[in-house]
């Protein structure tokens, strides 16, 4: 399994490429009028990679022990555009991504259910991935379902 550093720079990465994707893609629709298509297929690969970064923070976040305020800071900076790898090298560079995966060591006891969540994830990384995957499609295609975010209130 990745470390936490690496497997978080990498979804910090995606992320961004991503989101400069999916501006591609508006530019095409709304300024050149060309095509939707990139911005329907560009949309679509950035929301489940958005749904990602989402998920391997959380993890992240509960393996590194950080505060409320940085794990909300970390979601956050999924929702502005290119602010994930800002933020995960400012992070990375306090420290806050150094420690490996914990719970590695059968001997070491999770306490409370986000711990014994993150242990199930670390002791069965490939049964996990699988699970994390599934839900992060399901979500992505309710979200599809419910249609882009400008008409969920309107």
């Amino acid at each position: 399994m990745n470390s936490p550093k690496s497997l978080y720079r990498r979804l910090a990465i995606a992320e961004m490429v991503t989101w400069a994707l999916l501006l591609f893609g508006l530019v095409l629709k709304y300024v050149t009028k060309t095509t939707e298509l990139a911005s329907t297929i560009f949309g679509g690969i950035h929301g489940f990679v958005f749904l990602s970064y989402a998920a391997v923070t959380i993890i992240v976040w509960i393996n590194q022990r950080w505060s409320v305020a940085r794990g909300i800071l970390g979601l956050a900076s999924s929702i502005i555009p290119f602010m994930t790898v800002p933020f995960e090298r400012a992070t990375e560079k306090a420290g806050l991504l150094d420690s490996p995966w914990r719970f590695t060591d059968l001997n070491e006891n999770p306490r409370g259910i986000f711990e014994t969540i993150l242990a199930t994830i670390v002791r069965r990384p490939g049964f996990s991935a699988a699970i994390i995957a599934a839900v992060v499609m399901i979500v992505f295609v309710l979200l599809l379902l419910a249609g882009p975010p400008t008409q969920w209130f309107a």
